[in-house]
């Protein structure tokens, strides 16, 4: 029998904690898109943040990335097709969306990701989705509707949904298409995978970043912008992902996964004390709803 105070258990403290520092970052890329309105363009933050990852990575792991990089060369499509879905098209969406929508929105959005997963891995692969999932899809996708209807079921009727929380639905979308896809990614070191990521997103981003610039619709950075776009590249990109990496190897992806569902909680939270938008009984509902669901869906997912 295992000690509680044996290495398995200081182990398992430690993934709790990496996957703990995960959440808290990725539910302050929510408040981050507030705070860029005004201060740098979405597709231009997009961009620099994943040049300052890309930046970073090669400093600090340029030698590790070198030696297994011919592995990934072979699949370059597909690493390309990964990154330009699950991080710019994602990531461009989200900060689109933060200009025209509400943090809690944003991170109630975005825990209807597990869900969209197990929808995404049925039409895909076929994978079996049980009575608790598919209970647990309907509890979550019921919570997204409130967020994006804020109370109003009128709203439904005459299908005037706030811009941004389309944008929402179409980032998670792309987000959970990328995740369905990891679990045939290549076999690499997942330092050297993500680096190859971050380089696919940086460079899926700059087009994207050109037809800003040609609508007119570039932003270049203030200060506080500049400010905005460190916090992204090093926090939500950098650190958040090797945190979640390490939980993973210390405890597993089944349960390191979990802790994505603290992601609207930390949201909401930060959301209130930070930008101070109002947290009532709608948003009260919502959250309950979408963590509810997801719940549903881990608890009885056999």
């Amino acid at each position: 029998m295992t000690e509680p105070g044996g290495p398995a258990a200081r182990s398992a403290r430690a993934a709790y904690g990496f996957l703990t520092v995960t959440a808290w970052l990725w539910a302050g890329n929510a408040v981050a898109s507030k705070w860029a309105v005004g201060e740098v363009s979405p597709q231009a933050l997009t961009a620099l943040r994943w040049a300052f990852a890309c930046t970073a990575l090669a400093l600090v792991a340029g030698r590790r990335i070198a030696r297994e990089w011919p592995a990934l060369v072979p699949h370059w499509r597909r690493v390309l097709l990964m990154g330009g879905c699950g991080y710019t098209a994602f990531n461009g969406l989200y900060y689109a969306a933060g200009g025209h929508t509400s943090t809690v929105n944003l991170v109630l959005f975005q825990g209807s990701i597990p869900v969209l997963v197990i929808l995404c891995n049925r039409i895909v692969r076929g994978t079996r989705v049980s009575l608790g999932q598919a209970l647990g899809v309907v509890v979550t996708l019921a919570g997204v509707m409130v967020a994006a209807t804020h109370g109003d079921w009128g709203v439904l009727s005459s299908f005037a949904f706030n811009v941004g929380d389309g944008l929402l639905l179409i980032a998670c979308l792309f987000y959970a298409g990328y995740t369905v896809a990891l679990a045939s990614r290549p076999q690499v070191s997942g330092l050297t995978f993500f680096s190859a990521m971050a380089l696919a997103a940086w460079a899926t981003s700059l087009p994207l970043m050109g037809a800003e610039w040609a609508a007119g619709r570039l932003l270049w950075p203030t200060a506080t912008g500049w400010a905005i776009i460190l916090f992204a590249a090093l926090g939500p990109s950098l650190a958040a992902q090797l945190c979640f990496m390490r939980g993973v190897e210390i405890i597993g992806p089944n349960r390191a996964g979990l802790f994505v569902n603290l992601v609207p909680i930390f949201g909401a939270i930060l959301a209130v004390a930070l930008v101070g938008e109002p947290f009532g009984p709608t948003e009260g509902a919502a959250l309950a709803l979408v963590l509810g669901g997801i719940f549903i869906a881990e608890r009885w997912r056999g």
